[in-house]
Parts: C-alpha cells; structure tokens; sequence
C-alpha cells in the first residue's frame, strides 16, 4: 500500500468528497481520502425518511451527547453527526439553504478578507448546483449537487403558510436569494426522490473510476504527524491511523485537509497538540502549537418544538398509525418516488423577525405535519403539527474539548445554550410569533390547540424556562476551528483556512465559520469546501 500521496483529506463528510473530487481531477496529483465510517451502502441513507433509522445507529452516526446543559435545565442532547460516506449529507435533512447575504459579508468583514463578501462567495455556491429551475443569475445548473422541489403536500402546512402571510410574513418561492425573509416550502437535496449525499454527487462516478484517487473507509485517524523544516517553521507532514488494530502512519507530500467536522477536527487538532496550551499539558500532550481557540466559539441552532393538535384534517399521526397505512405509504414511494417516505424531516419554512425591532429576520421556523415527544419516539396518537422555531444568531457560545488521550475517547461537547440573556429573551418572543401565526383565519378550520409548551406559560422568565424543557439541537454546530485576523485571540485558521502558525495543514469544513450563518449549514459548507479547493490548486502552482 502507498503511504505518501500529495494531499490527504480527513473525513469523508460534505466538505471531504468535494475537496477529493476537485483536487484528484488533475491526474498528477495524489490524492487519499479517509472515513471513519463505513460506506454509504445501507439502504436508509438513500430513502429520504431513513433519517430515522440512521440518526443514533452506530452504523451511521458517531453517537455524541451534549455535557449536561444549564439552559437546558440540566438535560443532555443526543448530538448526531455523520460516520459513513458523505457524512452528515448522509443523515441531515437534505434542506437547501445558503442563509443570508450579510452572513458572509461579516465572515468579510471579521477576517478582513473581501474575498468571503456574498458577491464573490455566491459563483462559489453555483459552481456545483445543479438546480431544478435551471442556470439563472443566482443558481447554477449542471453541478453536481441537484436540488430540487419536494414531492409532497399537505392541507395542513398550505393552511400554515397563509397564516403566516396573515401575520405579517410574505411569501417566497426561493430562499436561497441573500434575503431569506419568506414562508414556502424548503428545496431539497434529493434526485428523483432519493437522497442526493455528497458521495453521490462528488465521488461517484468521477473521484472512484481515477488511478491516482485512494479511499479508505474504516480508519479513525489517532493524531496528525508533524515535523521542523530547514527554515525553522512546522509542517504537517502526514498522519497516523487506525486499520484493522493497527497504527499506519501515511504522508502527504503537499498537505492534510482536515474535515472531520465541527466535533471531529478540534478533537484531533487537540489530540495532536494543536490548542490552548494549559489544557494539552494537563493531559500530558506535547505541544506543538498554542491555539487557545480551538474547540472555543462552538455555535449551534436551537429549536423549541411547539406542539398544536389539529382537527378535520389527517397528519402523519394518524396516517402512518396503522399497518395498512404503513403499507399505503411504502407503495406510494414504490410505485411514484413520492409521499411521506420522499419526506425530509421539515417540508415548509419561514423566516422572520423575533420582534419588529430586529433588522433582519432572526428567526427560522421547521414546520412538520406530526409530532412527539422527542426525536426517535413514536409518533403521538392524535393528529398536530409541530412549528420548531430556532434563533438564527445565537449569543451564546459552547466548546468542544477532549478528555483523554485516547483518540477513541468521544470529546466533551458544552454547547451553553440559552446562556445569555438576548437569546432567552428571543426563545420567549419566538414562542409568542408562533401563537400570532397560530391564531390566524387561514388555520381555525382545523382548530388548533397548544399541546407545547401551553398557553398557561406566558411570561419572558415561564417562556424561557419551557424553552430549556422542550428545546433541542437542529444539529448545526459550527465555529470551533474559526477562521479569523491573525490577531484575533480565538482565530485558529487564516481567511485561506490555513491552520495559524503551521505550514501544510488546513480546515475545511464548517467549523472555520467564525459566525453561524443564518440557516442550516450543509450547502455553506460545500461552499467552503468549493472555495478551499480553488486555492488548494493555485497554491499548488506557485
């Protein structure tokens, strides 16, 4: 087996099968990529609704728990991430989404580099879209990443979209403009009713059919390799792995691309002392670079799951309670690619503002026609709909910090939710914008009642305090390996994601975000990915 190649990419996920695909294109470089996980060959990856069966498998899913949660009252949250090919592509929602245009005007302004403005990132997201309206001034056509319409509806979700018309919000037909302001059905990452992961679209059947193109599935990386060049500075000269119980050590002639994840990279950053010195000595890890930022500045969605019952009218409750309706719905995804089983986990959103005052919407709303009680429990015996609102811009602000050499050793991951007095104050106002949408003309047909949290709690301090109880993760964690001026105290790459202070060495995935953008995270970080890979390839011909 050949142990040195030009690049070596760490982790398989939505940034790692774009990188691969772009870097191995040119047949004289290189190029290996490695995934913990296994291949994406379970079927449950590929039918939309599988989310349910991958999300805490151990077949595709790394099974991390949040540390106990103080604005969470004390609970812990499961925290699924991605451990199979295409990574959390491969159990997310599939829902497409840039977010909005000052998101990477500030991402500009924060790491003085223009170069992340919306304007010069957006060919960045067109470059691989293949969207189902075709090429226009704002999405690509042709690309590998489809997008597409979903192929459902319900009565009760139209019904929803009008009342928040009703109460103030407009509708849209594309969130993806640079303003997502707007109620309407979210795009989807799905081709002909399957899931459309990253290992689809990026590796086969390009990256699998090239000779100078190796994947590794099934090797957890222990630790990066390091070495002192002649001009005094340190590169990143390979990485050490476990195979089949054994340690192989394998080089990278140019550089390590480490996407292993908002979770997985700061771990391995640590694990080979990369991080805030104190703590790497305290475990007994030679350093090899004091970077106090990395595993700091964890931002992450919280949705609070409000509950209403419905009448005069059938939610995924009541039509998948039976055998027979089970059976109904497997035929319809048979025969037509369509129904419940086509369903991402939210088909309708919206985005608005927490309260008038705010300048841009803050809020993001995921509205399903079922409920529960919480993620991987059945579905309750009546008919409602769950509005899951999360607040775009969180102040608060966790960490993600290994607790043991052992590479094997699952990272303490502290997200602080709720933990300022801004985002308890928006958890609050956020729960009365539901009622308002709620009490609209367009939704008394179906006479909605509140099950979730309960129309008895109506104070800011009752309001935040439900928000801790009922709340959860929308499973977008971001931030720990933030890019950033390199007098930024916390900034842990440079604008171009090198890692600060170490030659040969990069982060490519959505933890260089310094500030989470204002929707769900997948499709940003292929953008990442996109652009890394550009100056990948000029850098590799200077």
């Amino acid at each position: 087996m050949r142990n040195t190649y030009d690049y070596i990419i760490i982790g398989a996920g939505t940034a790692g099968c774009l990188l691969a695909n772009r870097l191995s294109a040119d047949p004289s470089r290189r190029v290996l990529l490695l995934e913990a996980g296994a291949a994406d060959n379970y079927h449950w990856i590929h039918i939309p609704v599988g989310y349910l069966h991958c999300i805490g498998n151990p077949r595709t899913d790394w099974l991390y728990q949040t540390e106990p949660d103080a604005g969470l009252n004390g609970r812990s949250l499961r925290y699924p991430r991605g451990k199979t090919l295409g990574g959390c592509s491969s159990i997310n929602g599939m829902i497409y989404m840039r977010g909005q245009s000052r998101d990477y005007d500030r991402w500009a302004e924060l790491t003085g580099d223009s170069s992340w403005s919306w304007q010069q990132s957006l060919p960045f997201f067109m470059q691989h879209e293949d969207h189902y309206k075709g090429a226009s001034a704002l999405h690509g056509a042709g690309g590998e990443w489809r997008i597409e319409k979903q192929r459902l509806r319900w009565d009760v979700l139209d019904a929803f979209a009008e009342a928040a018309t009703q109460a103030g919000i407009p509708a849209t037909d594309d969130f993806n403009r640079g303003n997502n302001e707007g109620v309407g059905y979210f795009e989807v990452n799905q081709k002909a009713g399957w899931r459309w992961n990253t290992a689809k679209a990026f590796l086969r059947p390009t990256c699998m059919q090239r000779p100078n193109f190796t994947l590794m599935t099934n090797v957890q990386v222990s630790k990066l390799l390091f070495e002192n060049t002649s001009e005094g500075a340190t590169r990143c000269s390979g990485v050490q792995l476990c195979k089949d119980g054994q340690m192989i050590s394998m080089n990278a002639a140019r550089e390590v691309l480490l996407s292993a994840g908002s979770i997985g990279s700061p771990q391995l950053l640590e694990l080979s002392g990369v991080g805030a010195a104190e703590r790497l000595q305290a475990l007994g890890i030679p350093l090899v670079k004091d970077l106090p930022g990395v595993g700091e500045n964890l931002q992450d969605h919280l949705q609070i799951r409000a509950v209403f019952r419905v009448k005069n009218t059938r939610t995924l409750n009541t039509r998948a309670s039976s055998l027979w309706g089970k059976a109904l719905i497997g035929l319809e995804y048979l025969l037509k690619r369509s129904g419940p089983m086509s369903m991402a986990p939210s088909q309708l959103g919206a985005f608005t503002r927490s309260d008038p005052s705010q300048p841009w919407p803050n809020l993001e709303y995921h509205v399903q026609p079922l409920s529960l009680e919480a993620f991987g429990q059945p579905l309750h015996d009546f008919d409602a709909i769950t509005a899951s609102v999360c607040n775009l811009n969180p102040s608060s602000r966790g960490s993600v910090h290994i607790r043991s050499v052992d590479y094997r050793v699952a990272p303490a991951i502290a997200p602080n939710y709720l933990s300022t007095a801004e985002d308890r104050k928006i958890a609050a106002d956020s729960l009365r914008v539901t009622r308002q949408i709620i009490a609209q003309p367009a939704l008394q047909k179906f006479q909605p009642e509140e099950f979730r949290p309960g129309v008895q709690f109506q104070s800011d301090e009752e309001l935040a305090q439900l928000a801790g109880d009922i709340a959860t993760t929308i499973f977008h964690p971001v931030g720990t390996t933030k890019m950033g001026r390199r007098d930024d105290p916390l900034a842990v790459v440079d604008s171009r994601l090198k890692v600060i202070g170490i030659h040969g060495l990069r982060v490519v995935d959505a933890g260089v975000m310094p500030l989470i953008t204002s929707g769900n995270t997948n499709s940003p970080t292929l953008m990442i990915a996109e652009r890394a890979a550009s100056w990948i390839i000029q850098d590799a011909l200077v």
